[in-house]
């Protein structure tokens, strides 16, 4: 009987999953001959002559199968990596994007030109990915974030416990601005971030099939055009943006002008700037309110 060693099952895995056109096949075999047997990436490599037992060769057959038919290895695992931090994921949440590394990113650096305190709001926050990032990376930043799935709200609690952050990170459950109680929460807000459904019904019904049918559609679409849930946020701001505050959303590959419309016709934001992504697709919307 053959010996499968780390080595070993690298490649035949890499080639299974290269065959059923998964995207990026080497970095999903490591993730998941990783998860099976505990260690991290770099150790695989460490060890590449060791055997793997019957037990681990069964889960891992498995979850290569599960792969292979396009079920994202992050909910295989329940883990991915954000920011640089390790972060657990369900099915119950969106799967965190390289892309919003970008907002992040924008975030961060508007905040460290401020002083003091900053209050933060983070709309649809989902995993709690992006407040997670933020409060680790910026220990001035308390931040509320909201989501309207309870389910996800449990995963983004105990993203917010591992990483030690619930000095920093308040998690309501509703929909939007609605469980934020002004005065009693926080009044105004010096930043407003957003990572919201985006995607069109006529996108939604192209996505690839490891999108449309593993993650929450909840998280995904946002009606006929993909911009209702930017109208909702649009139609509040002034009710919870302090003057001098900025506004940070993550927007579609081509939502740039309408997005933009939209903010505009707000009448309380000013220097509206549209950023692309490095595939020089529409990504981010930052705008600044009205100092008076």
């Amino acid at each position: 009987m053959d010996t499968w060693t780390i080595q070993k099952l690298l490649n035949w895995v890499t080639d299974y999953l290269t065959t059923k056109g998964i995207e990026s096949p080497r970095l999903s075999a490591e993730l998941l001959l990783s998860h099976v047997l505990g260690l991290k990436r770099i150790e695989l490599y460490t060890q590449f002559s060791k055997s793997v037992g019957a037990e681990q060769l069964d889960r891992l057959r498995d979850l290569v199968k599960r792969a292979g038919q396009h079920e994202p290895v992050a909910y295989l695992t329940g883990k991915t990596e954000f920011y640089s931090l390790e972060l657990e994921i369900t099915r119950d949440c969106m799967i965190p994007r390289p892309e919003t590394e970008l907002l992040v990113q924008r975030v961060i650096e508007f905040l460290r030109t401020r002083d003091g305190t900053q209050f933060v709001l983070d709309l649809c926050t989902g995993s709690g990915c992006i407040a997670v990032a933020i409060a680790r990376n910026f220990a001035g930043a308390r931040i509320i974030a909201t989501d309207i799935c309870d389910k996800a709200l449990a995963v983004a609690s105990r993203n917010v416990e591992k990483h030690q952050l619930s000095e920093q990170i308040k998690l309501l459950a509703g929909d939007l601005f609605d469980p934020v109680i002004r005065q009693l929460d926080v009044d105004t807000f010096d930043l407003i971030v957003c990572n919201p459904p985006y995607v069109s019904s006529a996108e939604y019904e192209g996505l690839d099939k490891n999108v449309r049918d593993y993650e929450p559609r909840l998280a995904l679409h946002a009606g006929t055009d993909g911009l209702d849930v930017y109208r909702r946020i649009a139609e509040s701001l002034d009710q919870f943006l302090k003057p001098g505050a900025a506004l940070m959303l993550e927007i579609g590959y081509a939502q740039g002008p309408a997005v933009r419309e939209l903010l505009e016709g707000t009448g309380v934001l000013t220097d509206i700037d549209i950023e692309k992504d490095f595939h020089n697709n529409d990504r981010i919307a930052v705008a600044a309110r009205l100092s008076s």
